[in-house]
């Protein structure tokens, strides 16, 4: 949905068309993928919006894989709903959580997946002739950090109260210095990452090095980069090669991260923003 001029964009006004959704429903359709909070967008899916997807998962008997990885980052005080806990769908969706993103601890490398025992006799035949080894120690970790927070769920002293907190006042902090030098963020719901609007730089530096072919935001990352000291990802790679080309004027950014991160960033965005002059 569009925005007024000078308003903020936010990534609630991105929304499933349910018309085109329900399109894309064939019989030969065996699962869907869904992904909230979402990367790249840091969308929240609303209830009604799930809804939608739980219908048509219902109505055309499709396995529904969700991606809950960031179900404990979501601000503004809005509610993470799993799809599984919608009338119907628990006997048909797997729900996926991440230790990395659960606990900040990326490099663990530990997850979990969540669903009825019907599919989960599956999944771990999969899963037992694809590794080796599990990370045994990094799972009683896991298991122990769960057991803590249950005692402490809901109270100040809990780690999914405070870690949102805090990156909400990031994603505030990375939010208006993006905007000073005149990028357009999309203000993020959920997960560590937001998306901002390149166009105005898309019209004024459309000869950026790289190959023709070569979507613009991923040029334009490639030169901030190297020319400003700041790292992104071009969000067009998200996209199949058919649709790149309507999305290569965002980049996306994270703000997991240090006060002193942060504030670096701000001292680059500023010598940048006066350089652009006014």
């Amino acid at each position: 949905s569009p925005t007024q001029d000078g308003e903020l964009d936010s990534s609630s006004n991105w929304r499933l068309d349910p018309t085109e959704l329900a399109s894309k429903f064939t019989s030969r359709t065996k699962a869907l993928v869904l992904n909230t909070p979402n990367n790249p967008l840091g969308k929240v899916f609303s209830k009604a919006e799930l809804e939608l997807v739980a219908r048509l998962c219902q109505q055309h008997d499709v396995l529904c894989i969700s991606d809950e990885v960031y179900q404990w980052l979501v601000y503004d005080g809005l509610q993470h709903i799993s799809i599984a806990s919608l009338p119907g769908m628990w006997a048909r969706t797997l729900t996926i959580g991440s230790a990395g993103k659960t606990f900040s601890a990326t490099g663990w490398k530990v997850g979990w997946v969540l669903g009825p025992d019907h599919i989960m006799r599956h999944l771990r035949t999969v899963h037992q002739n694809s590794i080796f080894h599990c990370p045994t120690q990094g799972q009683v970790a896991v298991a122990k950090s769960f057991e803590r927070e249950q005692l402490h769920m809901g109270q100040p002293s809990s780690y999914f109260v405070q870690l949102p907190k805090a990156m909400q006042r990031n994603r505030d902090h990375m939010t208006h210095s993006l905007q000073s030098v005149g990028l357009k963020p999309v203000l993020s719901q959920g997960s560590y990452f937001l998306i901002a609007d390149i166009s105005d730089f898309k019209s004024k530096m459309p000869d950026l090095p790289g190959a023709a072919e070569e979507p613009y935001d991923r040029r334009f990352v490639k030169w901030m980069i190297k020319n400003k000291g700041l790292v992104a990802i071009p969000v067009s790679i998200f996209y199949s090669v058919p649709h790149q080309k309507d999305f290569d004027h965002y980049i996306r950014f994270c703000f997991v991260k240090d006060e002193a991160t942060l504030q670096a960033m701000d001292k680059k965005l500023q010598k940048w923003k006066a350089e652009l002059g006014p």
